[in-house]
């Protein structure tokens, strides 16, 4: 039995204690919020091997450059002189081909199928209470072109063994006739699962602690002690801590704290951002608007909307305009859903760690023995969460992992 103490309280973190855990080491995990907020609870609730395809793909960095002068666009960059930015801009669009996205492809839907299939494990095992269902999602098009975009990514769904179709609007109303479409088709994706992730937070952190895992909030790490290529311990604002090993899974935080281990892990913080009703939509299966870039959710007791990616620092600050794009986004697919001024000003964000190949980082970098890395899901970090807990689990444990995981290495280059 080893003592792992893991830097970072979000799905990530939560996950690798489960799993280390349940493999009988002794866990203490440190994070600098009260761990009721942020990406881990703010998202979209989707367990989704359909999004097996990375942000950095072709088109992407010259979209991206045409959306940067709209400050309501899906994606937006901050323009701002800041070194790690240019770097990470710079390898995010190197990444931007179709041999990256075909070399990538099998092993997203891998452990994103991984990670799906882990949540349906816990649920049963433990009996937590926590909604999971199997809705699958829809892709919601406006437009004759971006039906024919998605439609490819049913064929990639196809050729992965996944279960996908293009479907009509009259199919898309008899599955919800409560609500009132404007689109010209959809893809439906009949493999993807969602949740209501507050819930399962709640459930995980109560295990835990009933468990035995020593779960430190509000607490921040401020210094990590090093000689000879080990870690001797961490320092945070209260007191020094030691074990044998250490998970880093501070989400955007991570790149800070690495370079204080002489990592330099490219890294970007993705605002994300979610308004919420508890007015009946008629809106019953997850649906992601496909134009606009907005995720809807049946969650338990209310519909949640969430989308942007806002690459504009480490902050929380609410841009009302990104509010604002996401609610005209419903009123355009859902016309007679109309989410109030109250229900907007009661927005919240989240900041999803962003690796510039749209790869997490999960794994030991060579620079350091007794460190595992874990963070750069991007928008996949809730669908990843237990499939990334496992394979540090794995990883600590020196035992041969549940998948190849050498696209994930932390000292790879871009």
């Amino acid at each position: 039995m080893k003592h792992c103490i893991i830097i970072g309280g979000g799905i990530i973190g939560l996950s690798c204690a489960y799993f280390l855990h349940k493999s009988g080491h002794h866990v203490t995990v440190v994070d600098q919020s009260k761990m009721d907020g942020g990406a881990s609870y703010v998202n979209a609730g989707y367990l989704a091997p359909s999004h097996m395809i990375p942000l950095a793909a072709p088109g992407v960095m010259k979209q991206g450059l045409k959306w940067m002068l709209d400050k309501k666009s899906p994606l937006y960059i901050k323009p701002r002189l800041n070194s790690e930015l240019l770097k990470w801009t710079l390898a995010f669009n190197k990444s931007c081909n179709s041999k990256h996205v075909q070399r990538v492809v099998p092993v997203m839907r891998e452990i994103a199928v991984m990670g799906r299939d882990l949540y349906n494990q816990i649920k049963q095992e433990e009996g937590f209470d926590f909604q999971l269902e199997k809705k699958g999602l829809f892709m919601l098009c406006q437009s004759e072109h971006m039906l024919e975009e998605e439609s490819h990514l049913v064929d990639y769904a196809l050729k992965e063994g996944l279960v996908a179709r293009t479907v009509t609007p009259q199919e898309v109303q008899q599955m919800m006739p409560d609500a009132q479409l404007d689109i010209v088709g959809a893809t439906y994706f009949e493999c993807d699962h969602h949740t209501t992730p507050d819930e399962f937070m709640e459930d995980l952190k109560s295990y835990l602690i009933q468990s035995g895992v020593t779960i430190r909030k509000e607490e921040k790490v401020i210094d990590i002690g090093v000689q000879n290529g080990k870690i001797l311990h961490v320092q945070t604002d209260k007191e020094q801590l030691k074990a044998d090993e250490y998970v880093l899974a501070a989400g955007s935080w991570t790149s800070t704290l690495s370079r204080k281990l002489n990592l330099n892990l490219l890294l970007q913080a993705g605002k994300g951002y979610r308004i919420q009703t508890t007015t009946p939509t008629g809106i019953t299966y997850p649906s992601i608007l496909a134009e606009r870039k907005v995720a809807i959710t049946p969650m338990n007791g209310f519909t949640r909307f969430a989308g942007t990616m806002e690459i504009a620092g480490i902050n929380h600050t609410i841009n009302t305009t990104r509010v604002e794009a996401i609610a005209e986004g419903v009123a355009q697919y859902f016309p007679e859903v109309q989410i109030s001024q109250e229900e907007k000003n009661q927005a919240a964000a989240g900041l999803r760690p962003v690796s510039p190949d749209g790869m997490p980082y999960i794994g030991k970098s060579a620079k350091c023995k007794n460190l595992t890395i874990a963070t750069g899901h991007a928008m996949m970090g809730w669908s990843l969460g237990p499939s990334t807990g496992k394979l540090v689990q794995e990883v600590i444990d020196e035992v041969s992992p549940s998948m190849d995981m050498t696209l994930f290495h932390p000292d790879r280059r871009f």
